[in-house]
């Protein structure tokens, strides 16, 4: 999508708003005109008012000759027949109520006592901080920001990680590669938030204690060229390359070689394990996706996918596991495809695909809400905010001048980071505050289960 189109849309938006606004005044001044009765002929008294038009009119002009007995005598006559109107045109019906056009809060909360709507959150449109980053890598193929699970951020600028601790915004220096093996590749944080993958250039990966800041191991052998993407399933380190090969690596063992999934025919740029950990979906240069089932994994031979989804047209770097549905993957395609398509991994089907208009470079599941936030290349560089299964945009983040290669979320899942080839690390508050978990309903417990044995 071209920029001339998204300004004509959001001039179409603006417009759209002016003249229902404008209807709203109209209808609001005009509102003490439309509370007319008009009356029914069939609530007309008629008998009453020809009555009034001509024998009552004698009877006014008669009482000053009428006796005191004979006055007394009509008054109570006229009482009992109702005939104490002064109007001629009077109705048997007593009018109804205006119609309210607009409700009070008050009285729609009387007349309707309905769930209330759950009120719009507010998207802040910029983002709440911004750091430099010189010498982050702009290159696709590479994953160089992630957030681990003790709150701190890691992020390979050049050949040095940097860890920034988002509890109090202080950061330090992880290690600096040599050039020779540098620079890094990738970089992913161990589900425990102290232990960090660290993916090199030159084929290797180093695994590091972040809070004693010293080297553990290096995985050898595993790939012949970079490794471009990694992803932990408890302490199974699954590994991508540019040779196209994806291993287990379990970081417990001197043979940490346990499995090889071989189906890319190109680099592996995106890697995700499922929340259950049974399965694994990787994405390539060749436009490929996989879906790879741990009950298939062999150590004996290269193991077969379990689906293979070739729909994109270009590299499938971003994926993202859906976290209120088990078997749901988003998927994204780059420059040539520019799609975002969502798959059922137990049959392989896909259930959605949308056309975002640019390069789709991450994707991000809400933690708290049924949305969806992707980040995109040329021509906007923004992140956009979808509302899922609609998929209707709730909002579009911009600020960055180049393209948003990658995006991570903080560990309460309100907070995303994205780095951008502008060398900046943006923090923006997209999925806002969770709300308030309902307490746990009291469980029964059975008879001495608090007690370890009965003497």
């Amino acid at each position: 999508m071209d920029a001339g189109s998204l300004n004509s849309f959001s001039n179409l938006k603006g417009q759209s708003r002016c003249p229902l606004q404008e209807q709203l005044l109209q209808r609001k001044n005009s509102k003490e005109n439309m509370d007319r009765f008009i009356p029914n002929r069939s609530a007309m008294d008629f008998d009453y008012a020809h009555y009034m038009l001509t024998e009552g009119r004698k009877i006014k002009e008669n009482q000053t000759a009428c006796s005191p007995a004979r006055e007394a005598y009509r008054k109570q006559l006229a009482e009992t027949l109702n005939m104490n109107r002064t109007r001629i045109l009077a109705f048997k019906n007593k009018p109804p109520a205006p119609v309210e056009l607009f409700p009070s809060e008050h009285s729609t909360a009387s007349a309707h006592p309905t769930k209330s709507a759950k009120p719009r959150r507010h998207i802040p449109q910029s983002s709440e901080r911004t750091l430099d980053a010189p010498d982050l890598v702009d290159d696709f193929y590479l994953n160089l920001l992630d957030w681990g699970s003790s709150n701190v951020l890691a992020i390979a600028l050049g050949n040095t990680v940097y860890l920034w601790d988002a509890s109090d915004s202080s950061t330090s220096e992880l290690v600096t590669i040599d050039d020779e093996n540098g620079p890094v590749t990738s970089v992913n944080w161990a589900p425990d938030g102290r232990h960090i993958a660290i993916g090199l250039n030159n084929s290797e990966v180093q695994l590091w204690d972040s809070t004693a800041n010293r080297q553990l191991r290096t995985l050898r052998g595993c790939h012949r060229s970079r490794v471009g993407s990694m992803a932990w399933n408890n302490h199974i380190l699954t590994t991508g390359g540019m040779d196209g090969q994806i291993v287990n690596n379990d970081v417990r063992i001197r043979s940490h070689v346990v499995e090889t999934y071989r189906g890319h025919q190109q680099e592996v740029c995106g890697l995700k394990w499922s929340a259950s950990g049974q399965q694994l979906a990787s994405g390539g240069n060749d436009n490929v996706v996989h879906i790879w089932d741990r009950s298939m994994a062999s150590s004996n031979s290269p193991t077969q996918w379990l689906h293979r989804l070739e729909e994109h047209t270009s590299a499938v770097k971003a994926l993202a596991w859906c976290p209120f549905q088990s078997n749901l993957l988003a998927t994204g395609g780059g420059g040539g495809d520019r799609t975002i398509k969502f798959w059922n991994t137990h049959t392989g089907a896909c259930l959605n695909s949308v056309d975002t208009g640019s390069q789709v470079c991450s994707l991000l599941w809400s933690k708290n809400e049924r949305e969806l936030l992707s980040s995109h290349g040329f021509t906007q560089n923004q992140l956009t905010l979808w509302k899922y299964p609609s998929m209707v945009k709730m909002a579009e983040l911009t600020g960055h001048t180049s393209r948003v290669l990658y995006m991570a979320q903080s560990p309460d899942g309100c907070t995303v980071a994205s780095a951008a080839g502008d060398e900046t690390l943006r923090f923006w508050n997209v999925f806002g505050v969770p709300e308030v978990a309902k307490t746990a309903p009291k469980v029964n417990r059975e008879p001495f289960s608090q007690l370890n044995r009965i003497r």
